[in-house]
């Protein structure tokens, strides 16, 4: 526009000039007349190229001024449909113009909100923290993740999480702010119900903890005086049997089984106890695998007879020397072949030990017993708990022994698995490594 201005000048000036010569001179008008019509045609040429220029630069300021309000079309419409709310303040904190998320959130038309003091929505309760804010808001340019509370115009509370940024005009001045509102309300709830199920879960271990060192306590409590019972029974027995009376030495036999019986159960609690609490350590040491085996199924065919029941054992292991707790082996071997027996009334209790690859030992016992039912093959494992208790009520224990073997199995680094059909059996499978190391739960 300039340029066309100056050419515009330019003419303007020479037209001027051709006409003052003219004045001058006019002896020589029809030359001077020639000479104007010349430079006529060669200002109109120069207004032609300048008249095209102005089109040009019309024409893409039309453009620009299209692109420009189509953009702020869009950004109108990123501002009024945006997920979050957007509130634009002075900065006395007067609305200027909120978005649909904003006006939605508030509870209020859109076009009522212009005008009205953003600290009207807050409650009583946080106003004195959110005025602090709006001081603190002329020493900083942008504030992040600051939650309060809102008071919608319906009553209701709901928390929000606010981001402000400043507001800054052509001359560095401080226009006002652009708030982003968020509602987090059902994070709030659900951080709220985390922190409560944390307390829970803290409550819980802390009752674990004190159930376990109760069990740990009333097992010696219980132990130290059986102990004491038993050895007392068995002088008895020794000296009663030296007498003629024939029911004594029964009566106190059926004592010494008694009491066998139920210190074999404190001794249970206690290694639940310990277990529970990652207090019982592995003695590991080199012995004689097989030896062991045959000598604790030697031990409990007795029982086994008493029902009718056969026991059978497999050996099949090449090295019959392994490096773990043969004491732990011994307590795992008895309280799987005990249950089997247990729950089996006719047929057969089958015991299978042989080599694995990579230098591990399966221990494997087999029964034709009443076997479980698949959904209950998940809480076998759990202490103090006999499934099927209406089916088994008959059969005695605590449901102790298989938790003490799955914790027994898991401190040696082994696998412990079974299979099971009600009315057909059960096979427990007991993978172990052949060298165990000292280790806890």
């Amino acid at each position: 526009m300039h340029d066309f201005n100056q050419k515009i000048q330019k003419v303007y000036k020479n037209t001027q000039r051709i006409n003052q010569q003219i004045n001058e001179s006019p002896l020589h008008q029809q030359d001077l007349l020639v000479q104007a019509v010349e430079e006529l045609h060669v200002a109109l040429e120069e207004l032609q190229v300048a008249e095209e220029e102005l089109r040009i630069q019309n024409q893409t300021l039309a453009e620009t001024h299209y692109l420009l309000a189509q953009e702020r079309e869009r950004y109108q419409e990123l501002f009024d449909l945006a997920p979050d709310g957007y509130i634009v303040t002075n900065t006395e904190g007067k609305i200027q113009t909120a978005n649909n998320a904003a006006a939605e959130m508030l509870n209020i038309p859109k076009h009522f909100l212009e005008a009205k003091v953003l600290v009207n929505f807050i409650p009583e309760s946080e106003r004195r923290s959110f005025r602090s804010l709006m001081l603190r808001l002329h020493e900083c340019e942008r504030i992040s993740e600051w939650e309060t509370r809102i008071q919608r115009r319906s009553g209701s509370i709901i928390d929000v999480s606010i981001n402000i940024t400043t507001v800054i005009n052509e001359k560095g001045e401080i226009k006002g702010w652009r708030w982003m509102l968020r509602d987090i309300t059902e994070r709030k709830q659900t951080e709220e119900k985390l922190r409560a199920v944390e307390v829970q879960n803290l409550q819980l271990e802390e009752s674990a903890k004190l159930k376990s060192q109760f069990m740990s306590i009333i097992s010696h409590e219980l132990r130290t005086p059986l102990h004491a019972i038993l050895g007392f029974a068995s002088l008895l027995q020794r000296q009663v049997q030296k007498q003629s009376s024939s029911n004594s030495p029964m009566m106190i036999e059926r004592i010494i089984n008694n009491g066998k019986q139920l210190l074999s159960l404190i001794e249970d609690m206690l290694d639940v106890s310990k277990l529970e609490s990652n207090r019982l350590q592995l003695q590991p040491q080199q012995f004689n695998l097989p030896e062991l085996i045959t000598t604790t199924i030697n031990e409990l065919r007795s029982i086994a007879q008493t029902k009718n029941l056969t026991l059978n054992l497999n050996l099949e292991l090449q090295d019959n020397f392994v490096v773990n707790d043969s004491i732990r082996v011994k307590q795992i071997l008895v309280n799987l072949v005990s249950n089997a027996i247990k729950f089996t009334d006719k047929g057969s209790v089958d015991i299978n030990v042989k080599e694995l690859p990579q230098n591990k030992i399966l221990i494997c016992v087999q029964d034709t017993g009443i076997g479980i039912a698949e959904t209950d093959l998940k809480y076998i494992f759990q202490a103090f708990r006999q499934i099927n208790q209406t089916t088994v009520r008959k059969y005695n224990g605590t449901g102790m022994g298989l938790a003490i073997v799955n914790h027994l199995v898991r401190l040696m680094q082994g696998n412990i698995s079974v299979d099971s059909k009600v009315g057909e059996g059960s096979t427990f499978r007991v993978e172990l490594p052949k060298v165990v190391v000292n280790n806890k739960v």
